[in-house]
């Protein structure tokens, strides 16, 4: 394969694995958000549960405590759906660095045969440049022995 299109082909394949890692950054950091959020609503239930208990000390009205008990179902809800988003971007978080390992393979593939056919053409220079040598040299043999 020519020198261009290897040139060529690796600035391709090195632009998707460059693709490649932004997206399996932006999956780490949806992975991270929803671990976030998730601590942020059950730190909220928790702090919410102890306003419950203080407020049950003092005496607390039934409409009162359905509407705390309500709240905190809905925080427990809350938390389930987070817990569904954190699985699912674990997933893609896993899957983007599936991607990103495999396009970095695809681009350490190439580099190696653009060094492969570095050390051809390396090789064929220095034959032309041997040749060319022996050649100077056999004309001034000849030119010194007639």
């Amino acid at each position: 394969m020519p020198m261009r299109q290897l040139n060529t082909l690796l600035k391709f394949e090195q632009d998707k694995e460059v693709s490649a890692a932004q997206q399996l950054q932006a999956a780490e950091l949806e992975y991270q958000q929803n671990l976030q959020r998730l601590t942020g609503v059950q730190e909220y239930r928790l702090e919410y549960m102890k306003r419950l208990s203080q407020r049950s000390l003092s005496g607390i009205d039934s409409a009162t405590y359905s509407h705390f008990h309500g709240f905190i179902a809905k925080l427990d809800h809350a938390a389930e759906q987070v817990q569904i988003a954190i699985k699912q971007a674990k997933s893609m978080l896993e899957l983007r660095k599936k991607q990103w390992l495999a396009q970095r393979q695809k681009v350490k593939a190439v580099e190696h045969l653009k060094e492969q056919q570095l050390k051809k053409v390396a090789v064929l220079a220095e034959k032309r440049e041997q040749k060319m040598f022996d050649e100077i040299a056999t004309q001034q043999f000849i030119r010194r022995n007639y």
